[in-house]
């Protein structure tokens, strides 16, 4: 296993139609290249971030079809680096759409594909219901995927408020964890840092969140502060809540296993029943 990772992570400030997602995708995969960066990491809805639902649907198609997934693979071939594409809408089964992330080798072969298992559907004070599930249907797989890097977890968002899947990733081996977002601004600032630094700390791993960023086409603002967390909990890059950009850190992944062999409680999880009394 390669021990060391050069990572690009990209935060966005997503249009609502997929050309504009796609020339910033080629300024970032040029950038990560000339860094020589192994990754690219992208975060949620980097295909397109767009609330109008028909214009949506006129845009939206399959994985197969889709110009921002087939931009990423036309330039991992280019440039030789992974993509991690945080995700971008296609359709699902029943009409809905998918909320379809992907990880692209640097041969543009497509390693992994997840969708997301938990929506957003909230209640935040003050504002109008989010009803994620109006509009996409959930995943129903979780997805760890082997890198030469090791095992890599995938997850998107909203996900990232449900321990026992980056628990489960962990147990798998996990050295990296995706947490590509779009947090709101009411939620990002009260929760996405410490939540963050919780999986990470939790698993032993690198926790690589890419977010959106400012205020986009359809009038939505996302929170930013675009994260990469160590094994430890300790933020190694905070990209800020104001600009879209882009940023290199390098991984030591070495680092997974000296953490979780100081504090092994992934091997000390142990069944239990609950008594209500």
């Amino acid at each position: 296993m390669k021990d060391r990772l050069r990572l690009c992570l990209a935060q966005m400030t997503s249009t609502n139609h997929h050309a504009g997602n796609i020339a910033f995708l080629e300024r970032a995969a040029q950038h990560a290249a000339d860094a020589g960066c192994d990754l690219l990491a992208l975060p949620e809805v980097a295909g397109m971030l767009n609330k109008d639902i028909e214009d949506a649907r006129a845009q939206i198609t399959d994985e197969a079809g889709d110009p921002f997934i087939q931009a990423a693979m036309a330039l991992v071939r280019k440039h030789r680096l992974w993509i991690q594409t945080g995700s971008t809408p296609i359709l699902g089964p029943d009409g809905r759409f998918l909320n379809h992330g992907n990880l692209i080798d640097d041969q543009g072969k497509i390693r992994a594909a997840y969708d997301k298992i938990h929506l957003f559907d909230v209640f935040l004070a003050g504002r109008q219901p989010t009803g994620e599930s109006v509009r996409y249907a959930p995943g129903e797989r979780a997805v760890l995927a082997d890198t030469p890097w090791g095992p890599w977890g995938l997850s998107i968002c909203y996900d990232l408020r449900f321990p026992h899947l980056y628990q489960d990733y962990a147990q798998g081996g996990a050295t990296v964890i995706f947490i590509p977002s779009a947090f709101t601004v009411t939620t990002g600032k009260a929760h996405w840092e410490v939540l963050l630094r919780a999986r990470a700390i939790e698993t032993g791993a690198y926790v690589v969140a890419a977010a959106q960023v400012g205020r986009h086409d359809d009038g939505r603002r996302t929170w930013g502060h675009s994260l990469v967390v160590d094994p430890w909990g300790e933020v190694l890059l905070d990209m800020g809540g104001t600009d879209p950009g882009l940023e290199v850190v390098d991984l030591d992944l070495g680092r997974v296993a000296a953490v979780r062999q100081q504090i092994p409680s992934l091997q000390h999880r142990r069944a239990y029943s609950i008594d209500r009394v």
